[in-house]
């Protein structure tokens, strides 16, 4: 799945308006104007013609992983409030090199204060079953013997269930 798809779907499912978007990015320590917000929201021309490698232009630009990850952080921020950083710790959190998708269901548990449970009514809302052992080697660290890498169809659902939960 696409970053832009991600943040599509993420933008849909929380009824984030465009000004708050912005918003989101700046704490996440990322400029963005709403023009180029609006870019990334736009689903390119040559996606509704079976192209899949599209290049950025002047209506389209392509969320990569670090700026897909400086929003989720900001998205934190948004929605639970500036945390004081511990001392040594960085005021900016490092970015991650962990699959896209792992890092989305951390993050968004994380921003919307899920529990376990709620994850997996989410899934269940989108209309797939998860077990309390998938979801958990879903959430771990990489390189942990149980860690399991999230693909695209539960990153998905988790996104439509969060839309079906949140806008009715």
């Amino acid at each position: 799945m696409e970053n832009n798809d991600i943040l599509i779907r993420l933008r849909y499912a929380q009824d984030i308006k465009n000004i708050d978007m912005v918003e989101i990015f700046k704490l996440g320590g990322v400029k963005v104007t709403k023009d180029e917000v609006l870019k990334m929201l736009k689903k390119p021309e040559e996606e509704v013609y079976g192209a899949i490698d599209v290049e950025e232009n002047d209506d389209y630009i392509k969320c990569n992983n670090k700026t897909l990850e400086s929003f989720l952080n900001g998205f934190i921020t948004f929605k639970r409030g500036k945390q004081d950083p511990k001392p040594g710790q960085p005021e900016i959190p490092a970015l991650t090199n962990e699959h896209v998708n792992n890092m989305l269901l951390k993050k968004l548990k994380i921003a919307l204060a899920l529990t376990s449970d709620d994850m997996l009514d989410i899934f269940k809302l989108a209309g797939i079953t998860v077990t309390k052992g998938e979801l958990g080697a879903l959430l771990r660290k990489p390189g942990h013997k149980n860690y399991k890498e999230c693909g695209d169809k539960f990153a998905r659902n988790f996104l439509k269930g969060l839309a079906v939960k949140y806008r009715g």
